[in-house]
């Protein structure tokens, strides 16, 4: 059993723990679930990940599902539905809070499947990082102490992101964090939540 409120202690506390579950917040500082759940599944794929949201839009459901998660719990659920999420995916399933339905869902895969990808499906894993980090109003030696790297790669990585996306502004940055479900806003209830493991006991 593991918990972290930090998004970017997560990945490396599921390749540590290796649990059957990663139950992990949409919102979460530092490293949004979505990501998480991208990294958990090309790191550690016998781990699987349900996210948990305030959201049941199908932004935030598609971007899950196409991220490796095995299940979608929304935020108002009581705590049994949770347990049998966890019980479903544990079993090989894939569970879908309602409202959402199979049949919906498959909808929205079929439809982003035909979509082209944006500019941020193009960004590295630390690009990723660095944007979430900048959206959060990190500066760069900030940035460079949260990833332990250098004030010139942080910086590098920086202008990278900016480049690519083509922002004009850290504004430009912002508003594009908040659309995309990356930033962890602070009236956000969700910015106290706990992403927990199970283990494999």
């Amino acid at each position: 059993m593991g918990e972290a409120t930090d998004g970017l202690r997560v990945v490396g506390l599921v390749e540590r723990l290796k649990p059957r579950i990663l139950v992990v917040a949409v919102a979460m500082p530092g490293l949004n679930g979505l990501e998480i759940a991208r990294q958990v599944r090309q790191q550690s794929p016998a781990t699987a990940v349900i996210m948990l949201s305030r959201y049941s839009n199908e932004q935030y459901v598609i971007q899950a599902l196409r991220n490796g998660a095995s299940g979608y719990v929304v935020k108002s659920a009581r705590p049994p539905e949770l347990v049998r999420a966890i019980r479903k995916v544990v079993a090989g399933d894939r569970y879908l809070s309602e409202p959402l339905s199979e049949h919906t869902v498959e909808t929205w895969l079929r439809r982003a499947k035909r979509g082209a990808l944006d500019g941020y499906e193009m960004l590295s894993v630390r690009e990723r990082e660095v944007l979430q980090l900048v959206s959060e109003g990190h500066s760069s030696a900030g940035i460079a102490s949260r990833l332990s790297i250098s004030p010139r790669t942080a910086e590098s990585h920086r202008a990278s992101v900016m480049r690519k996306m083509r922002f004009g502004s850290l504004v430009d940055v912002v508003l594009f964090a908040i659309a995309r479900g990356i930033l962890v806003l602070p009236s956000d209830p969700l910015r106290s939540d706990r992403t927990s493991t199970g283990s494999r006991e």
